[in-house]
C-alpha cells in the first residue's frame, strides 16, 4: 500500500473513534501566535491539521489558516465544528496536492513529520520549508529522542547522529513506521536560508496513566530569509 494511504487508512479509524476530541492544543500554539503577530503574519498553511486539536484556536487567535490532512475524516470533523469556514480552507492530501508554486506567510506543523523511515521524514520537513514564503515562519513540532517508547515495537532505524526509526507492533500506529529527531538532525534538515527565531527545544510530557513514561517533542521556529 502506499504510505500516505496507509497512514490516512490508520488515522482515519482513528478519528472515527474519537481520537484528539476532547483534547487541549498544545502550548506551542501560543508560541505560534504570538511570533506571527510579533511580524504582522495572519495567514498560512496548517499541514496535519487533523480534527482540530490546534487548528481551530490558531484560527480563533486570527490566524486565516488552510488546513491540510491526508485523513478525510478528520477533515469531515473539524466541518462539523466550523460550518462557516469556506470550503477552499480545507485541502484533503499531502502539500504535493497544493498548486506548486502556491507559498504562505505561515507554515505550521505539530506532529505530522514524523510518520514513516528517516529519508521520507526529512522529505517532509523539506517540502514544508519550501512552502514557506520569504520572510515568513516554518513552526515544527515533532518526536524527540529520550521518549520512552510504548507500547511494543522494533527499531527499525538507528543513525550515529542518535535519530531513529520504530516500527510498531501494538496499539493505533500498529504496523507504520515512526520517526524520532536527534538535535542535530533536525537541524540540518531545515534548509539554508532558514534562521532560528525560536530556539530548538525538547518538551518533555508524562503519559496519562495507565500508559507508562513519558515523551519528547522538539519545538522550534524559523524564519525564511526575506
Amino acid at each position: 500500500m502506499d504510505p500516505d494511504a496507509a497512514v490516512a487508512e490508520r488515522w482515519d479509524d482513528e478519528y472515527r473513534r474519537g481520537r484528539y476530541r476532547d483534547e487541549p492544543p498544545v502550548a506551542m500554539v501560543e508560541t505560534v501566535v504570538r511570533e506571527a503577530r510579533a511580524r504582522g503574519l495572519r495567514s498560512g498553511l496548517y499541514i496535519g491539521c487533523g480534527n482540530g486539536r490546534n487548528f481551530v484556536p490558531l484560527r480563533e487567535a486570527g490566524l486565516d489558516l488552510v488546513g491540510l490532512d491526508v485523513s478525510g475524516e478528520a477533515l469531515e470533523a473539524l466541518r462539523d465544528r466550523l460550518p462557516d469556514l469556506p470550503a477552499d480552507r480545507l485541502v484533503h492530501g499531502t502539500v504535493h496536492d497544493l498548486p506548486p508554486d502556491e507559498r504562505f506567510p505561515i507554515v505550521v506543523g505539530i506532529q505530522v513529520f514524523q510518520h514513516g523511515p528517516r529519508g521520507r521524514c526529512h522529505d517532509h520537513v523539506r517540502a514544508a520549508a519550501a512552502r514557506v514564503a520569504p520572510g515568513g515562519l516554518l513552526c515544527v513540532r515533532v518526536n524527540a529522542v529520550g521518549t520512552h517508547l510504548h507500547p511494543a515495537h522494533e527499531v527499525v532505524e538507528t543513525h550515529p547522529d542518535g535519530g531513529l526509526t520504530v516500527r510498531y507492533l501494538a496499539g493505533p500506529k500498529k504496523g507504520l513506521d515512526v520517526h524520532f529527531f536527534a538535535r542535530d538532525e533536525l537541524e540540518g534538515v531545515v534548509p539554508a536560508g532558514f534562521e532560528p527565531v525560536v530556539p530548538l527545544t525538547r518538551v518533555t510530557e508524562r503519559r496519562v496513566p495507565p500508559a507508562p513514561g513519558h515523551w519528547c517533542q522538539w519545538e522550534g521556529i524559523w524564519r525564511r530569509a526575506a
